[in-house]
């Protein structure tokens, strides 16, 4: 990793402690932790820091970690770096020695890694800071559940945790770019996501007499076949909504018609407008389809991510960051992707942006995707993505010639609280 000298400083300790932060990411990827479960994750994290001399603190719940670093004294943090920690209910089918050991559950989103860059950013802050060479205070933000909703970053939010930052940063792994790549985006980055669930109760009935009862397969067929359409027209087709059924379930046998049934999808979207509609919209959507059959519905909408949406002015800044620590060979464009990320409810509190970072080995042309339990990751990511997110905390191209931050204080601007993901 080869990076330009006025980054020197910082090159020069993240170096020392890569091997550490590969050994760090390995033990994670052995010990899995799901959602709100995340104990023993939590547990390393503090003992790491504690021992670089830092003063962690625990989440309410019990895990997720927030440690400032050259804070105090009337100097509060400025720049938040979150790092999500937990993993997801999938079988690991990779064969290396940090293989997890727990059955049904890995790192199959690189969230140990993005723990390990976060970590790796904490001590290399710590041992500059310790110089007098931290020119930004830096919040350490260790989110648990991202996979989960309602996620962490909402806990994160009501704790007050984003309180006096300006910033925040994050990065995530992404198996379409290359090792040593790291990808921008402005505007909407992730779409926003709705998990809706349609209950149906009916009378029920034999199927050799309909008229007499309710046929509540038909109805949940009405909902399967015909929401997604008509969804599609009664949103602009430039939100790229799109809801994909998950399950359906009802019956027992062939000559009866069930009383009870539900069906369960994925409302995906990069508007926020539209998102934001779909509560208001879907009941109504939903009755008119059931009206004539004779059957009731009971519907449950959660909204669990809106759009997460890169301030383009952060991003500008950001790849202009990466052309002059790493140059221009590191700088790549990404697509916008339909995959939800939580990070985006601290988007709307704040200025930031999330950043891909390629981990895909220079040898392959292709790698399996996230939420894949082949999904793994080229290590070398780690380092890269350490020295970026810790020069990106203490950059300075943010800040006017008086010295103050540029902006209002930490709101993003109005282009990003006002338009849609795909109009920013």
């Amino acid at each position: 990793m080869l990076v330009s000298g006025e980054w020197s400083d910082i090159d020069l300790v993240v170096r020392r402690l890569v091997p550490e932060l590969v050994a760090f990411r390995r033990d994670l990827h052995r010990h899995p932790e799901l959602g709100w479960a995340e104990t023993r994750t939590t547990a390393r994290i503090v003992e790491r820091l504690a021992t670089a001399g830092l003063t962690p603190r625990i989440m309410p719940r019990g895990t997720g970690v927030i440690c400032d670093v050259g804070a105090g004294a009337g100097k509060p943090a400025r720049v938040g770096l979150r790092g999500d920690i937990d993993a997801l209910p999938i079988i690991d089918e990779t064969t290396g020695d940090h293989r997890s050991i727990l059955d049904g559950v890995c790192h199959a989103c690189g969230h140990d890694v993005h723990t390990s860059i976060i970590l790796g950013a904490g001590l290399a802050l710590a041992e500059l800071h310790a110089r007098g060479s931290v020119v930004r205070p830096v919040r350490l933000i260790f989110q648990p559940a991202e996979e989960r909703t309602p996620g962490g970053a909402l806990e994160i939010i009501e704790q007050g945790e984003l309180e006096n930052l300006e910033r925040v940063y994050a990065v995530h792994c992404d198996p379409r770019l290359e090792v040593g790549e790291l990808g921008f985006h402005e505007g909407g980055i992730t779409a926003a996501a709705t998990r809706v669930r349609v209950d149906l109760q009916g009378p029920g009935g034999h199927t050799a007499r309909p008229h007499l009862g309710a046929d509540l397969v038909y109805a949940l067929g009405e909902i399967v076949s015909r929401l997604p359409g008509i969804l599609s027209r009664r949103y602009d087709p430039r939100a790229a909504l799109s809801l994909v059924w998950g399950q359906v379930h009802a019956g027992a046998v062939s000559n009866a018609m069930p009383q009870a049934g539900f069906v369960e999808g994925t409302i995906r979207t990069l508007d926020l407008v539209a998102w934001e509609a779909l509560s208001h919209d879907l009941p109504e959507i939903i009755e008119g389809l059931l009206d004539p059959l004779g059957v009731k519905a009971e519907l449950d909408i959660d909204n669990s991510v809106p759009p997460c949406v890169n301030d383009a002015g952060v991003i500008s800044e950001l790849r202009n960051l990466a052309t002059e620590v790493f140059g221009e060979r590191v700088v790549a464009e990404t697509d916008q992707s339909m995959g939800g990320e939580d990070f985006a409810w601290m988007l709307q509190h704040r200025r930031g942006a999330l950043v891909r970072l390629g981990v895909r080995p220079a040898s392959h042309d292709t790698a399996p995707d996230l939420h894949q339990g082949s999904f793994d990751v080229d290590e070398d990511a780690i380092a890269i993505g350490t020295m970026f997110v810790t020069a990106a905390s203490q950059a300075a191209g943010w800040r006017d010639d008086a010295g103050e931050p540029t902006g209002s204080a930490g709101e993003p601007d109005d282009r990003v609280r006002s338009r849609t993901g795909i109009d920013v």
